[in-house]
């Protein structure tokens, strides 16, 4: 069975982070191991929440692994806190990388054309660092905007600009880049994709649904990291992932019950372990 290690933080309520990545990659048939760099006792769109730091937990872990011989096919890195947790993520990425081994990183930083309160353009630069350690990286309009220094145009975006976007995001190091909430119209929403390797760009739509909601983003990361070790390319990888957090909004739509802070990710999993089986 193959096995994927995902860094980042745990909001114990609020259906994003790991409380997505974990179930979402093990119903995909692949061992998830975590690292939470923080607890919170809900995420942070709620008006109020807990918070307990634990980096001082992540090189311990670490060395722990180590000594028990432990190895991944993916490293596939979220939300950090900091630029102190960052500087020992990359250190993890260089203990446990092996020959095969796929490292993803999502820059969860901003979003809507601002950073994260608390971020600064510091951690944006301490992000550019762990983005060129990795394989693919997947930024959405907003991060991949701070990280080429360039000013963010909303829904305004053309073919062309996609595609010199993600050119440039892997002149950062990574071999792929790949950018979330992409859209030429307003049917449609999805995501866009670039190979350095073999210089060809790659699209995925579904249906744009006009509404928000909060940790897609993550849902999306966690469906393509677990499509690529499952053996799918890069189009397929991202086709996949755009299909399924089109899937869960749906759900969420149909739910006269649903709770705002999330999507219902859980409804749409058979429709991720169908399409993992045709």
């Amino acid at each position: 069975m193959k096995r994927i290690v995902t860094i980042q933080d745990i909001s114990c309520v609020g259906k994003c982070s790991l409380t997505v990545a974990l179930p979402i990659i093990s119903a995909m048939g692949i061992e998830t191991a975590v690292i939470p760099t923080a607890v919170l006792s809900n995420h942070t769109a709620f008006k109020g929440f807990t918070f307990l730091d634990l980096t001082d937990q992540i090189n311990p872990i670490s060395d722990q692994w180590q000594k028990e011989g432990f190895t991944f096919d993916a490293i596939y890195t979220g939300y950090m806190g900091s630029a102190e947790q960052i500087e020992i993520v990359s250190d993890f990425i260089d203990r446990f990388r092996r020959e095969n081994t796929i490292v993803v990183v999502d820059p969860a930083m901003a979003d809507n054309g601002e950073l994260y309160k608390g971020f600064t353009k510091e951690f944006v630069q301490s992000m550019r660092v762990l983005c060129s350690k990795a394989d693919v990286i997947v930024p959405n309009l907003t991060e991949a905007s701070f990280m080429l220094d360039l000013p963010f145009k909303g829904d305004d975006y053309s073919k062309d600009e996609i595609h010199k976007i993600l050119k440039n995001l892997t002149s950062m190091g990574s071999k792929k880049s790949v950018l979330t909430g992409v859209s030429y119209d307003k049917n449609q929403l999805g995501s866009a994709a670039y190979d350095s390797a073999s210089g060809r760009y790659y699209e995925r739509f579904n249906k744009w649904y006009p509404v928000k909601f909060h940790g897609t983003g993550d849902i999306y990361a966690s469906a393509m990291t677990g499509a690529l070790v499952n053996g799918m390319n890069i189009d397929e990888a991202i086709g996949l992932a755009v299909d399924y957090t089109a899937e869960c909004v749906r759900c969420s739509i149909e739910d006269k019950e649903h709770r705002w802070y999330g999507v219902n990710f859980e409804s749409a999993i058979p429709m991720l372990v169908k399409r993992l089986e045709a």
